[in-house]
């Protein structure tokens, strides 16, 4: 199957965590009445996002991966016949907590998860007192519908974890993702973050030969300091907007997405093909001092 209908949910959320999980079961039901087979949710999605602050009471956000809200959205996939990805704080144990993202495939079975790599810190983003860095690595999820891998937010910065994530097989890269402007921002910085965010995703789409998804959230939080962008959007495998997404509204939207366009671009430029991979040990140094 190339054809693969992807639902894209983009949504404000509040400091309920009840509501904002029935909020995005209804809006994974539009996707699907609208024809999603793969339905992608923002990063921590059944809440606000809480990183603005380091606050301990905020680990009681956190919950079991697989548990409660992954049993939950696998009834719901199993009824609806969709894959759905589904960004989530996961206690580990006592003490440790990831970002991390579980995948449901469309007969309700829980495929596992990913850790959120590499993890900001920075003012309102303080996501390293929170969040363990992922220990699972980069990884790929053999769904119904496609091959998915699934990165999330502040990866979608790093080419290293989209080009691994598609050697490893992936057919469509998946950003779960919160990002938005101080709404004490001029618009010209607005603009220049935004587009640096779309752009270095469509990168990824085109070293890699692959479509990309990314999905954010809206709305005003922190106590209307910071406005989440949308923007949320799907780049074909050579960089072109498939869709794009208000910065202002909630969106529910399904593209149509033919990974069997990968063979082509892949072929037509071959970046795969001539990577000189005897020569990129450097890689894996911090910094390369010259003496």
């Amino acid at each position: 199957m190339s054809i693969v209908k992807t639902g894209l949910v983009q949504m404000s959320c509040s400091a309920d965590p009840k509501a904002n999980l029935a909020k995005a079961i209804q809006k994974v039901r539009e996707a699907a009445a609208k024809g999603a087979q793969i339905v992608c949710l923002q990063e921590l999605f059944t809440s606000l996002y809480f990183c603005d602050v380091e606050d301990y009471e905020n680990f009681k956000l956190a919950e079991t991966i697989p548990g409660a809200t992954t049993d939950t959205l696998g009834v719901l996939a199993k009824e609806l016949k969709v894959v759905i990805i589904a960004s989530l704080f996961e206690k580990r144990t006592q003490g440790i907590y990831h970002n991390t993202t579980a995948v449901i495939d469309a007969d309700g079975t829980y495929l596992g998860k990913y850790r959120k790599m590499h993890i900001p810190d920075d003012p309102a983003y303080y996501e390293k007192f929170y969040f363990t860095p992922g220990d699972l690595g980069y990884k790929v999820f053999k769904t119904r519908y496609a091959t998915l891998g699934v990165l999330i937010c502040w990866d979608q910065w790093y080419p290293e974890a989209a080009r691994i994530t598609s050697l490893m097989g992936a057919e469509i890269l998946f950003y779960p993702t919160a990002i938005g402007w101080a709404t004490s921002q001029d618009e010209a910085t607005n603009t220049e973050q935004y587009n640096a965010w779309q752009t270095i995703q469509r990168s990824h789409a085109v070293a890699n030969g692959v479509h990309v998804v990314s999905v954010n959230r809206v709305g005003l939080e922190q106590d209307g300091a910071m406005k989440f962008w949308g923007g949320s959007f799907v780049s074909n495998p050579f960089g072109t907007l498939l869709y794009k997404a208000s910065h202002e509204e909630e969106e529910v939207t399904v593209v149509e997405i033919d990974t069997a366009k990968t063979d082509r671009y892949r072929t037509h430029w071959p970046f795969m093909r001539d990577r000189r991979i005897d020569s990129y040990q450097p890689i894996t140094k911090r910094f390369i001092d010259e003496d």
